[in-house]
């Protein structure tokens, strides 16, 4: 296995839309979440994007440790390839996020706060699932960057666009984490 470089912002990978995945089942693709898996591991992430490794593929991997989750129950490792989204409540809620892709920084995001999401895993298999809380806040955060939108694109207020280092200032101690969502 291999831990792979990471795009960071202002890379062209990042900003174009992601190629849909025609067999998921395919070892090269098998071979590409392995990577992506170890990376993630590495870095300290709970989510990536086939796009940040400069691969422009519908393929993104999460994992919402009980921790990070307000409701303790926390998501598995899920490999998600040519995802969908649908909103199944209009209501937002703000959550702070980071990035692999934009190091250093972290800001607050709306994001709707429960989804179905669906599409196909490792095996073939459908995958068609509901999320709220911080579960649904990562699925969407990765499915960004199958179309090229990065979380300071969504923010509404960039004042709340702040350096990690500065985040200390505006959560709990309770809240703070290294965990970034990808």
């Amino acid at each position: 296995m291999a831990i792979l470089k990471i795009a960071r912002m202002g890379h062209p990978v990042l900003q174009g839309v992601a190629d849909v995945v025609e067999d998921p089942t395919a070892p090269e693709i098998r071979n590409l979440v392995e990577h992506m898996v170890e990376t993630m591991n590495d870095a300290n992430g709970i989510g990536l994007a086939a796009t940040q490794v400069y691969v422009p593929k519908r393929v993104v991997i999460f994992e919402v440790p009980e921790e990070r989750d307000a409701e303790a129950v926390g998501t598995p490792l899920t490999v998600l390839i040519n995802p969908t989204i649908e909103p199944l409540a209009e209501d937002l809620a703000m959550g702070w996020e980071g990035c692999l892709s934009v190091p250093g920084l972290r800001g607050l995001v709306p994001r709707y706060t429960k989804i179905r999401y669906s599409g196909w895993g490792l095996s073939g298999e459908r995958i068609d699932r509901i999320a709220e809380g911080m579960h649904a806040r990562v699925v969407q955060h990765e499915c960004d960057h199958l179309v090229g939108a990065l979380y300071p694109a969504r923010m509404t207020d960039l004042s709340k666009l702040v350096f990690e280092t500065e985040w200390k200032y505006w959560v709990a101690p309770e809240e703070e984490s290294d965990d970034l969502i990808d």
